[in-house]
């Protein structure tokens, strides 16, 4: 065995754990063969909707050493989002609990950074990036690879230990490092995510995501949507929980201790009537550092309209 490797990894998951990833999982950064035709495929069939990025950059989804030159390693790692009072979350209007918090792009970037910096400082100069739903990496396909979890019916990374609700995030370096092994799929006979979900998004392991609830709410550009999906959306304004509510995994989910990811009450205590009547000073301040402001107040105002 290399035992510098082993030292090295030993490293990596202890600064894992200091930084408050709650799983760390590593792989050896070579071309995803099986990911390469279902991507082609999904692309094909215009499941990422008006998501047109997605269709870029395909080489760079599929092999690391396009992102950073001379890889060897993928650490993959998650961070919790699941909060409490979740449970009991029942508004006039939804937002999915990831962006209850501060944007989870900047907050676990900045965690990366400190990682990558203390990392160096023990281990020496190495060559890496660190990404966080920021670059042409698919972050699923690695988790996966790398023994976090599963790819459940939804998708979804789920874990024994934490269910999915959890943010995902790589380091990809020029580190040799000891690769853990996948895990087997524990969704069994269970298709409560594809029964749950109102616009029949869902089909084992696959996503379309031009049907998808967060897909309208977030990622559709259009001041129009479409009159076949009137009355499906379960009053969700941003995002789409429906699928991972469901899971069963996600029962063995546990609070977070991230005190940026703590909701601002100011939003969650707004009624019906409140929300209709929402101004765009009145956005901006209650959702400052939130990811609620990728779909601009415009993007809320009319998925709003759309739900009366």
């Amino acid at each position: 065995m290399n035992l510098i490797a082993l030292r090295h990894t030993q490293i990596v998951k202890e600064l894992a754990k200091k930084f408050g990833f709650y799983n760390c999982g590593i792989s050896i950064a070579s071309f995803l063969e099986e990911e390469a035709p279902r991507l082609e495929s999904w692309l094909n069939a215009n499941q990422h909707g008006g998501m047109a990025y997605l269709a870029n950059h395909f080489d760079k989804r599929l092999d690391p050493t396009k992102l950073v030159e001379g890889a060897n390693s993928v650490i993959s790692l998650t961070y919790n989002y699941f909060n409490e009072d979740s449970k009991s979350y029942n508004p006039d209007y939804k937002i999915s609990q990831y962006a209850w918090g501060q944007d989870y792009h900047e907050v676990i970037k900045e965690k990366l950074k400190q990682f990558y910096h203390e990392l160096t400082a023990r281990i020496g100069k190495i060559e890496g990036r660190v990404f966080v739903d920021s670059a042409p990496v698919l972050e699923k396909a690695w988790a996966q690879k790398s023994g976090i979890g599963w790819r459940g019916k939804n998708s979804n990374i789920i874990t024994k230990n934490q269910g999915s609700f959890f943010f995902l995030a790589e380091i990809i370096s020029d580190l040799v490092l000891i690769p853990d092994n996948g895990i087997k799929d524990h969704c069994g006979t269970c298709t409560r995510c594809i029964d749950a979900c109102p616009t029949q998004a869902i089909k084992p392991y696959q996503v379309d995501g031009s049907k998808c609830i967060s897909y309208f709410t977030i990622e559709l550009k259009s001041e129009k949507l479409p009159t076949e999906m009137k009355n499906q959306w379960q009053n969700w304004i941003f995002g789409c929980d429906i699928c991972q509510t469901v899971c069963p995994w996600n029962r063995f989910s546990k609070p977070h201790d991230e005190p940026l990811f703590k909701p601002n009450s100011g939003w969650q205590n707004m009624n019906k009537e409140s929300w209709e009547n929402l101004s765009e000073d009145q956005f901006q301040i209650l959702f400052k550092k939130s990811a609620v402001k990728r779909t601009k107040f415009s993007g809320i105002k009319r998925n709003i309209e759309f739900l009366k």
